[in-house]
């Protein structure tokens, strides 16, 4: 697609294997019976991708919606200096106490000054926010210039759109959410309209395009293989073809 900035340019193509998108699929489907199989498996590649835009070592990452402890091991492995932040305290002391360096608040009004972090990056959230390109925006106005903002959602129209809803979320968030309650006596982890919103491909290239404080490095389907990634190109089949769509910017 024409307007997809840095997509030529992609120093992640090699590792976006096929064998990649197949174990990252497995791994998925252990995120609620087995959330320590998944987790690890998901931190563990958001590290060597991330990688692939900034260094890593001794830089100031925050981790919005960072959850429990398995994308801290694996960023400070990598030598960050890793801070989190979660609106849900449970999720953050989902492996014990919550460390230091761990905050509770809301991805919409980042509880730190302009420019203050080398890193700042979003796994899997913008979809569990209300107003995710206003949360953008503040991963933006933290981030120091020069710094990289890394970040990615689960794409509504994607198969896994509707999370546990899926694949009836296709019919409607509201009436997928009741089906969930009726076949299971109880409501999802994440309900529509209150935890889990609609978001699209069209609207982050919307807002990537309009933003005016960082360089575009790379629009991507995150988990695709690389010789998908064409698909990005085709307006209504990007929607429904990329699973899990990252955006990386570099502060001006």
């Amino acid at each position: 697609m024409k307007g997809i900035p840095g997509r030529a340019r992609s120093r992640s193509r090699s590792r976006a294997t096929l064998a990649r998108s197949v174990a990252l699929l497995r791994a998925f489907r252990y995120e609620q019976p087995d959330p320590p199989r998944f987790y690890t498996a998901l931190a563990r590649d958001s590290v060597e991708q991330l990688r692939e835009y900034a260094d890593l070592d001794g830089a100031l990452l925050l981790d919005v919606g960072g959850g429990p402890g398995y994308f801290r091991d694996a960023f400070t492995a990598a030598g960050a200096h890793y801070l989190a932040l979660d609106a849900d305290v449970g999720e953050l002391s989902g492996l014990g106490d919550m460390p230091a360096g761990t905050l509770l608040g809301s991805g919409m009004a980042l509880p730190f000054r302009d420019g203050s972090v080398d890193v700042c990056y979003s796994s899997n959230v913008l979809e569990h926010v209300s107003d995710p390109w206003l949360m953008a925006q503040e991963m933006l106005r933290v981030t120091r210039p020069g710094g990289t903002v890394f970040l990615s959602y689960t794409v509504w129209f994607g198969p896994w759109g509707g999370h546990e809803t899926a694949p009836w979320h296709f019919l409607g968030g509201h009436r997928a959410r009741a089906r969930y309650r009726r076949t299971h006596g109880h409501e999802p982890k994440n309900r529509y309209g209150e935890s889990l919103f609609k978001v699209t491909v069209g609207q982050a290239l919307r807002w990537a395009r309009s933003q005016d404080q960082a360089d575009v490095v790379e629009i991507l389907p995150r988990y695709n293989p690389a010789w998908s990634w064409w698909l990005l190109r085709v307006p209504l089949v990007r929607e429904v073809a990329t699973w899990n769509l990252a955006v990386v910017l570099r502060k001006r």
